[in-house]
């Protein structure tokens, strides 16, 4: 009874995964190179790459052109490069790579770009945490593309603020002076805004929002004040990575 229990369950977690991997690439040479690739990663004590849909329509994009080409290239004439692609498939990055290859199996590519250090190093680096693969067939060849980055979700302007409240708390700052003025003042080129009694601004750009920028800090360390205001900003149409624009007022 007990074997008939646990052969149902590895066979209803085997289904599990196959409606996973169906979800998750409709190609199913794109899951075996996905696959190999972190094969190539566990082998050497690495982070599973999670799938991306979104760097899977990224690559699907630039696969669809090179397929047409004569040659292989990361960008061809008046498309968007790789961070645009990326931004327009509705990706959130700190950092981004690619790989392209054309071969007639997903072994032989594989191992064509492990034996090839600007390839290799992709794959394998540590900082990357997710991948989308796209492959066009043409006879029997196969232009391949993965698209990997460092993946960051993507935070609303109150999310921005009360994480660099966090920040400043933890050093001691209170941050609880209201964010109407600093927000005025993250929109704003240089000075402070009329009618706060604001006594300094900070402004910065981060995609890293888990420590507090150096010119921060540096103002904390003066000593010279009590309080401090936080206000975030929407970036300019254009941005390529997922960053965030800050103003801190300091009374």
């Amino acid at each position: 009874m007990g074997c008939a229990l646990l052969a149902a369950a590895m066979a209803a977690g085997a289904a599990l995964i196959a409606q996973v991997q169906t979800a998750m690439a409709a190609d199913p040479l794109a899951r075996q190179i996905f696959a190999l690739t972190n094969q190539d990663r566990a082998e050497r004590g690495l982070p599973a790459l999670r799938w991306s849909a979104t760097l899977e329509r990224s690559a699907e994009a630039h696969a669809e052109i090179m397929a047409q080409e004569p040659e292989l290239s990361h960008q061809y004439p008046g498309e968007p490069g790789l961070m645009q692609r990326a931004k327009l498939a509705g990706v959130h990055f700190h950092a981004i790579a690619e790989n392209i290859a054309s071969g007639w199996s997903a072994e032989q590519i594989e191992n064509a770009w492990m034996h090839s250090t600007p390839h290799r190093k992709n794959i394998l680096d540590p900082k990357l945490n997710a991948l989308g693969v796209a492959v066009v067939q043409r006879g029997r060849q196969l232009y391949v593309v993965e698209d990997f980055a460092e993946t960051t979700q993507a935070l609303g302007v109150r999310q921005v603020e009360e994480r660099v409240r966090a920040l400043l708390r933890a050093d001691n700052v209170d941050a609880s002076a209201p964010e109407g003025a600093a927000e005025q003042a993250c929109r704003m080129w240089r000075g402070i805004p009329p009618g706060t009694n604001a006594r300094a601004v900070v402004r910065f750009e981060t995609s890293d929002l888990s420590q507090l920028p150096g010119v921060v800090v540096q103002e904390i360390r003066k000593g010279e004040f009590g309080r401090a205001a936080v206000g975030a900003c929407v970036l300019p149409a254009g941005e390529d990575f997922t960053t965030y624009r800050v103003a801190i007022l300091f009374y």
